[in-house]
C-alpha cells in the first residue's frame, strides 16, 4: 500500500459531536474521514467512498449499526474491511450481537483518542496483512 494515499474512514454515528471530535482527532492523525448520520446513509457511502475501515454506531437512525454491518460484510467488496462498532452500549450482549454481524471490534463510548487511533491503526495493518 502506497503511504502517500491517506487512510480513508467512515465514521457511522447520529451524534454530531461524537463524530465531529473523533474526525477531528483523526485528520488530526493523518486520517481522510467523512461522516455517515445513519445507516441507511452510512451503506450508501460505503459504495461511494470505498473507506478503509468504518467506525459504526450501534443506535442510529433509519437502518440500526447491526444492520449495517450485517449487510456491508455480506459485500465481497467489503468482506475484509475493517468494520469498529462504536457505541455508548458496553453490554456482553451487544458485543456478541456485534460479533455475530461480522464486526472486528467493539469500542465503548466514551473513547480515548489515543486509544482510538491505536485500534484503527492495528486493524488497518490487519488489513492490509489480509489483501497481500
Amino acid at each position: 500500500m502506497s503511504s502517500s494515499r491517506k487512510m480513508k474512514i467512515l465514521i457511522v454515528d447520529d451524534e454530531e459531536l461524537t463524530s465531529e471530535l473523533a474526525m477531528t482527532f483523526l485528520e488530526k492523525h493523518g486520517f481522510s474521514v467523512v461522516i455517515a448520520r445513519d445507516g441507511e446513509a452510512a451503506i450508501s457511502m460505503a459504495h461511494s467512498e470505498n473507506p478503509d475501515l468504518i467506525l459504526l454506531d450501534v443506535v442510529l437512525p433509519v437502518i440500526d449499526g447491526f444492520t449495517v454491518c450485517k449487510k456491508l460484510k455480506e459485500c465481497d467488496i467489503f468482506r475484509n474491511t475493517p468494520i469498529l462498532m462504536f457505541t455508548a452500549k458496553g453490554f456482553g450482549s451487544d458485543m456478541a450481537a456485534g460479533e455475530a454481524v461480522g464486526a472486528d471490534e467493539y469500542i465503548v463510548k466514551p473513547f480515548s483518542g489515543k486509544a482510538l487511533v491505536a485500534i484503527i491503526r492495528k486493524h488497518l495493518q490487519m488489513s492490509d496483512l489480509k489483501e497481500e
